[in-house]
């Protein structure tokens, strides 16, 4: 909720919690098939086919209905080919991208802020290692045959070849990195006929979709235009995994030509040694992208000719950017964030995982249930607070969420439910107001604990290089 006398209004929170038309049908057909990818296609029983049954039934009526038909029968008969798993994996692919279009449509309508114009594609070129996708196709579909039941090192490692040829082509890196990734996951499962658990539903959407980004015209270059104006940083959202860590600033941009100002983001990857975590990160990310100390320091950023996504992903060039005056992110978030274009989506991105709105809540009560969970009260809906997503590698905690009066924060749908990933907090210290950032520390900082993580980060890079350089003298 944002006063509509600091360029808000009234956000329509209650929305949130309203059901949504076919929603639960849709997951329910997703669970369907997902379902048939743990036992695998190459023997399949009345289960599995009622589950691909469920799925030709969601999908009737659409363009997709009679290909969808056509490969669950003969997978259903344990004689599907890679074009029926294709077809398979593009429905699957198709009603997730619905479930994602109903709630960001849903996100609009509570939050009222404009959509920025789809453009045009861009015009296809030439496909890079056509071989080699095909490669990665068969293994793909190697794997629905056996299931999820049925992996082994020796079916998983198949992987290790396709990966190694598509690692030194630019433009089938995120092919390349996402088959890695998958594989490693699942080798580290194997065998799968010894699982307590399987993670049913995420190796199903990273199936689909490595499946599907092999297929010609899928891995094309998103279509580019350049920026130039102000960017006003909003808060970071920082993701650590054990090898690799992630920050993406959320910001709007103001247009130097005066035109309306839209959301955008910037991301910065690198891989990490498992020995540093916390605030040792930034040490990682900040000599690669000048936005984090910008983001950090609460400054602007001037932007000369930026590359930019039509999805609103920023190219980041720090020769085509300049830090400027101090902008304060909730003086942002009240005065232009209500007027800022949402990104539109690309196809393949349409997934509820990917759905991560700013928003600005003001005027909320806060409560702690018994396990510990926070939820915020906006006029008198609750809205969970995802505390996990709070990073380590910066000051703001759950308990500062719990003692603050307006948070900025980034709209996202998980386990069923809208939840809020706080990027920073306004709290009262002493009788004055003061905002707590997630980001705080991606500049640097003389914080106490900051600065202890940061040195021992520091320490432990120094060794590892150390310990390289003398592999490699030897």
């Amino acid at each position: 909720m944002v006063p509509a006398d600091e360029g808000g209004g009234l956000m329509r929170t209650d929305l949130l919690a309203d059901p949504l038309d076919g929603l639960d049908a849709a997951l329910d057909a997703v669970d369907a098939f997902d379902r048939v990818l743990v036992a695998g296609l190459l023997r399949p029983g009345p289960e599995q086919a009622d589950g691909l049954a469920a799925l030709v039934d969601a999908v009737a009526g659409t363009p997709l209905a009679a290909r969808v038909a056509e490969a669950a029968d003969r997978a259903a008969a344990g004689a599907a080919g890679e074009d029926h798993s294709v077809a398979l994996a593009a429905a699957r692919t198709a009603l997730m991208g619905s479930v994602h279009d109903a709630l960001t449509a849903r996100v609009a309508d509570v939050t009222g802020r404009p959509a920025a114009e789809p453009t045009a594609p861009p015009a296809t070129g030439e496909e890079p290692a056509a071989h080699v996708l095909a490669a990665a196709r068969a293994w793909l579909c190697d794997l629905a045959r056996a299931g999820w039941r049925g992996i082994d090192h020796d079916l998983v490692g198949g992987a290790a070849p396709v990966v190694s040829a598509l690692l030194p082509v630019p433009a089938l890196r995120r092919q390349a990195t996402l088959l890695d990734g998958f594989a490693a996951e699942l080798a580290a499962s194997c065998p799968g006929s010894t699982l307590e658990r399987v993670p049913v539903r995420r190796w199903a959407d990273l199936w689909s979709r490595a499946l599907l980004l092999t297929l010609p015209g899928a891995g094309r270059t998103a279509a580019v235009s350049t920026a130039t104006g102000r960017l006003l940083p909003l808060g970071v959202d920082l993701q650590e995994h054990a090898t690799a860590v992630q920050a993406q600033v959320h910001a709007v941009f103001e247009p130097a030509d005066g035109t309306a100002p839209r959301l955008v983001r910037a991301a910065v990857s690198a891989p990490k040694p498992d020995t540093v975590v916390g605030a040792g990160l930034w040490q990682l990310l900040r000599p690669r992208m000048s936005l984090l100390a910008a983001a950090g320091e609460g400054r602007s950023v001037e932007l000369d000719a930026m590359p930019v996504t039509a999805e609103g992903d920023l190219l980041w060039d720090d020769g085509r950017a300049r830090t400027g005056e101090p902008a304060d992110p909730f003086a942002t978030a009240r005065v232009i964030l209500s007027a800022a274009a949402d990104p539109v989506t690309a196809p393949l991105d349409r997934h509820p995982s990917r759905i991560a709105v700013p928003l600005l809540l003001e005027g909320y009560a806060t409560e702690r249930a018994d396990d510990g969970a926070l939820a915020l009260t906006v006029a008198g809906h609750r809205l969970a607070v995802d505390t996990d997503r709070i990073p380590a590698a910066g000051p703001l905690t759950p308990e500062a969420v719990a003692a603050s009066g307006a948070c900025l924060g980034l709209l996202r749908w998980d386990a069923g439910e809208f939840v809020l990933q706080p990027l920073a907090v306004e709290t009262t210290v002493r009788k004055k107001t003061a905002a707590v950032h997630a980001g705080a520390w991606a500049g640097g900082t003389t914080d106490k604990a900051g600065a202890r993580a940061e040195k021992a980060a520091t320490d432990a890079v120094a060794v590892l290089r150390e310990r390289a350089g003398k592999l490699l003298r030897t």
